[in-house]
């Protein structure tokens, strides 16, 4: 099948498809005798793992890394629950990081005034002024 047909298959764009194969992530497709890219269903199958690997949050580095182990039927399961608690990990600091910022910003949201003055402690703490709450 042509690219188009195993994008749409996949859920994995042709841009990705060719971006995919350009850093190695995924071997380059046959060709047909016209030079046309010619995806089978194994390669779309694939696609489709790495289409759902991404969806989970992980990097190119960890998707890769994940591929070598589902094709080696001889892995351990340990590999793959260490690298899935791996990421867990790294998710769970970033929304660590994301509530920090929602909490800031709400904080600094309630403590300005939102009326005709200039005054405004979300420019300042954006300037790197420390802004103590107001009291209202």
């Amino acid at each position: 099948m042509n690219i188009g047909a195993a994008a749409k298959l996949s859920g994995v764009s042709a841009k990705m498809i060719r971006y995919y194969e350009e850093i190695g992530l995924v071997p380059p497709a046959d060709r047909t005798t016209s030079g046309y890219r010619d995806y089978s269903t194994p390669d779309v199958h694939q696609l489709r793992f790495i289409r759902r690997a991404r969806d989970l949050g992980f990097s190119v580095a960890e998707i890769a890394t994940l591929l070598g182990l589902w094709r080696d039927r001889t892995r351990q399961s340990a590999d793959v629950k260490r690298i899935a608690r791996e990421h867990v990990a790294d998710l769970e600091g970033r929304i660590a990081k994301l509530q920090d910022m929602v909490d800031t910003l709400k904080t600094l949201a309630d403590t300005c005034h939102g009326d005709e003055r200039p005054e405004c402690p979300i420019i300042r703490r954006l300037e790197g002024e420390s802004v103590a709450p107001e009291v209202r």
